[in-house]
Formats: C-alpha cells, sequence, structure tokens
C-alpha cells in the first residue's frame, strides 16, 4: 500500500540546510496499522506530509495505493486525498461554520456523492455523536472535535489513514476513548494507518513501531 525509497527531504533557512529526512526506505502492507515515533524534530510530521502529497521530496520516490505520488501534479494529488486518503490532526482542522454533520460528510460532498449527509450522519452516531449532529465545532468538547475528525478521516472508507498526533490535545481518559475508537474503525475498515504518537502505549496498539 505504501513504498518509499531513497526518500530525502531538507529545508533551506539562508545559508543554512536542515536535513529532515535522509535516504528513507519503508514499505507498508495493505491494512497494517504503523506507528511513527521519535523525539521532536525528527521528522515524523514530515514523513506524514510527504506521504499525503502535500510535501514533495528531495529526493527518492514515495508509492501510495499504487501511484507514484512524484509523478501526479496538484490537481491529481487532490484527487489523491479526496478519494484514498484520510487525515487526522493534532489540533481538529474542522471549519468553524459547518456544523458536525457537515464537516463529516465534506469529503464525500466534495467528490460530489448524494449520499454525503446520509453516511457521515451514520459514522458520527457510530461515534457517539448522533446528539451532536446539528452542533458546531465552538459547542463541542476537544474530544467531540476529535471524533468528528475522525469521522470526516474515515467517512469515505481511505485506503490510507495518516494520523498525527491525533490524541495529543485531550486529556487521559478522553484520549483513551479516541484511542479505541480509532482502532475500531480502523478494523472494520480494512485502512492502513500511520500513526505519529509521542506515546509508547498508543504505538505498542500498531503492528509495527518504527523509530525516527
Amino acid at each position: 500500500m505504501i513504498r518509499l525509497q531513497g526518500l530525502s527531504m531538507h529545508y533551506t533557512l539562508g545559508a543554512s540546510r536542515i536535513d529532515v529526512l535522509r535516504d528513507v526506505d519503508l514499505s507498508v502492507p495493505a491494512g497494517q496499522t504503523v506507528a511513527v515515533t521519535g523525539p521532536s524534530g525528527s521528522g515524523k510530521t514530515s514523513l506524514l506530509l510527504l506521504l499525503a502529497g502535500l510535501e514533495r521530496p528531495a529526493a527518492g520516490q514515495v508509492w501510495l495505493d499504487g501511484l507514484r505520488l512524484n509523478t501526479l501534479g496538484r490537481d491529481a494529488l487532490a484527487d489523491l486525498r479526496r478519494d484514498r486518503i484520510g487525515i487526522i490532526f493534532q489540533s481538529f482542522h474542522l471549519l468553524p461554520s459547518l456544523t458536525a454533520l457537515d464537516n463529516a460528510a465534506l469529503p464525500l460532498q466534495i467528490a460530489g456523492r448524494r449520499d454525503a449527509l446520509p453516511q457521515a450522519r451514520a459514522l458520527l452516531e457510530r461515534v457517539g455523536l448522533g446528539a451532536r449532529l446539528h452542533h458546531y465545532p465552538s459547542q463541542l468538547s476537544g474530544g467531540e472535535q476529535q471524533r468528528v475528525a475522525i469521522a470526516r478521516a474515515l467517512v469515505h472508507r481511505p485506503a490510507v489513514l495518516l494520523a498525527d498526533e491525533p490524541t495529543g490535545n485531550l486529556d487521559d481518559h478522553t484520549g483513551e476513548k479516541v484511542r479505541e475508537l480509532l482502532f475500531e474503525l480502523q478494523r472494520d475498515i480494512g485502512t492502513t494507518l500511520v500513526l505519529v504518537t509521542h506515546d509508547p502505549d498508543f504505538a505498542a496498539r500498531c503492528d509495527r513501531v518504527l523509530r525516527l
């Protein structure tokens, strides 16, 4: 499902060059769960951005679900994210002007799916938010907002789910409930999960743990 070959990435600040990733090789089969760990600044989030086609590598190749991302233009990458990739951020990134239902339905609406709202409603009910469908993000707790974000990331049944510290802004009790929900939905859908986390217990639930 995911293959990286000789992947490198760097930033240039004035006369200085900062190497973020150097010559990374990785293969992840379909349906596997992988945790990426390591200290701050080691390139974990940069790796997710490269997998999502939101950044371009300085060198090397990225394949996702049989497609070589390096050869795709901006529109094709946007289509790939719409159809085959789900992304969960630490800070939720819900649209404040949309209700929970509309936020969760957004990927399907962008794709022109007529069943966008029924599908989003069913998934929000699955994550325990059936009574909060018409609430806005400002009216939801952090845990509720993250559950909406998980529903939005999975509503189109993506081949790959990328999660960047998805419980980093939650208290321990709420974070545990969100972790259980995330793995439950991942198993049901059969999506491939790449999870960035500093939490060793969270990482240990994955099939593989990789350290940068």
